[in-house]
């Protein structure tokens, strides 16, 4: 039977584990078993339970086909102990579930956890304030320098300085910001990708989801902008970096044949060993790589993954908040992980499980899980941690639509611009006092604006004393055809 997905929102693993005692209460079978001359009616054995929930487990979209059996046996241990189940004189917490013939049946009293209080529902408003024009800066006024002479006005140049003149034009300035800061396109970059974050999730707000509070634009900044060619986040400070020995160590799998630099004998069961270096390392963080903040966040993506592109995207933005070095470390990681399961090259690097679930196995913990231990960590860690591997190469690129809004916002703010009261107008060169006319006026610059020019090359043509009148004739036709009657009578 397979669970309707669960759409994002706050406390997704709260949902999650309602849902999957809900699924399992309702389709476990139950029937009569015999234990030491008695029968017990309404239960099941340990191995029952055990092969009916891995198979739940594996069909829900959830968690997956990736879903072991001894990670199956695990949550049934969790379920002993927080009493959705109990062995069949009523024990639980101390006992520990057994995948044998030992019996256990369903408690009476509800299991289900209730929902943390949730706080109040905001809207996108509480995203980090983006830097307007609002916010802008006054030119300062140049003094000792001459006024600028008045220019012939064409048409295009009126209509260019006045487009915006429909009405009354009111008193207007010219202002320009100063040079942007780096903590204000730091601030930029945050508040757009949170919002565009809270876009691909398909959330109303971010509460409970993501503690703004927690994101570091200058992370971000460096996550878009300091990486090498294939991609990988440099750091500027090496003591942040990984050890010499564990990067060795990754190469010289994820090269192999060919990756052992050091050129280190190669003896029976070397590469597991090597395996077990880069484990080790990873296994002794103090935090997954996802860090304890974004664990909500990459829960929430878990609903998207069966659109990919979505799925991809909603990871890309995710990843832009990782802490530069959490963000390198999972990179290389996932990336050896990739390598190792598709070289045919590699020894077995375990004699029963096959590569591809030995990875996931060995290090989904170290990439995802929660401060408070959460009861579906291990099977949630696993399902995300499959599609990351799957898709390394694209997850941390940067979303294209992200980065152009960036672009246009930084732009606009640089733009030297004209300040109508009630507006915010663009234009490349304008007075810097605007005197207020009225609308009969303006019509009447527009008209003296576009017959001036004519009259002045009608002018021209005329008192051109070496341009034969063939010529000019022509020329005049070329220009302006409706102004050939007024040539006639200049010229004859």
């Amino acid at each position: 039977m397979e669970a309707k997905v669960i759409g994002p929102g706050p406390y997704r693993a709260t949902k999650l584990w309602n849902e999957t005692i809900k699924l399992f209460r309702g389709g476990m079978s139950l029937r009569r078993h015999w234990a030491h001359f008695r029968y017990y009616d309404c239960s099941f054995t340990g191995s029952e339970a055990v092969d009916y929930l891995h198979e739940l487990l594996r069909q829900n979209y959830n968690f997956g086909p990736e879903v072991t059996r001894y990670q199956t046996l695990q949550l049934l241990r969790k379920f002993l102990k927080a009493h959705v189940i109990e062995d069949i004189k009523g024990r639980h917490g101390t006992e520990d579930f057994e995948d044998n013939g030992n019996l256990y049946r369903f408690p009476t009293l509800s299991p289900l956890k209730s929902f943390p209080t949730r706080p109040l529902m905001r809207d996108s408003s509480d995203l980090p304030r983006l830097i307007r024009w609002d916010d802008y800066e006054e030119l300062p006024q140049q003094e000792n320098i001459a006024p600028l002479k008045s220019a012939v006005m064409t048409s295009d140049l009126w209509n260019k300085r006045h487009s915006v003149a429909i009405g009354d034009v009111h008193e207007c300035k010219l202002i320009r910001r100063k040079e942007i800061s780096s903590k204000q396109v730091d601030h930029i970059w945050k508040s757009m990708t949170a919002a565009h974050l809270q876009r691909v999730l398909g959330l109303k707000t971010l509460d409970g989801v993501l503690n703004l509070t927690h994101v570091n634009g200058k992370h971000i900044v460096h996550n878009v902008f300091s990486v090498n060619k294939t991609g990988i986040v440099v750091l500027e400070n090496k003591v942040e970096d990984m050890p010499y020995w564990v990067v060795s160590a990754m190469k010289c799998l994820a090269n192999w044949p060919n990756g052992n630099e050091a050129k280190q004998p190669v003896y029976p069961g070397f590469e597991r060993d090597v395996l077990k270096t880069v484990a080790d390392y990873f296994h002794r963080l103090k935090e997954p790589l996802l860090t304890f903040h974004l664990y909500e966040v990459f829960v929430n993506i878990l609903s998207l993954l069966h659109e990919q592109e979505v799925a991809t995207e909603a990871l890309q933005v995710s990843c832009l908040l990782l802490p530069p070095p959490n963000r390198r470390r999972l990179q290389l990681l996932l990336r050896l992980m990739a390598r190792v399961c598709q070289n045919p090259h590699l020894p077995p690097l375990n004699d029963t499980i096959a590569p591809r679930t030995l990875m996931v196995q060995m290090f989904s913990h170290c990439v995802l899980g929660s401060a408070d231990d959460m009861d579906l960590d291990e099977l949630l860690a696993t399902k995300l941690v499959t599609f990351m591997m799957e898709h390394h190469n694209t997850i941390f690129q940067v979303p294209t639509k992200l980065r152009c809004q960036v672009d246009e916002h930084l732009s606009h703010l640089k733009r030297a611009q004209i300040k109508y009261a009630g507006s915010d107008t663009d234009f490349s060169a304008s007075p810097a006092v605007c005197k207020q006319i009225s609308k009969v006026e303006c019509e009447e610059q527009k008209v003296i604006g576009t017959q001036i020019p004519l009259q002045q090359l009608l002018e021209g043509l005329i008192a051109d004393k070496e341009l034969p009148a063939k010529d000019k004739k022509k020329r005049l036709k070329q220009v302006c055809p409706q102004e050939w009657n007024m040539f006639k009578k200049k010229c004859y």
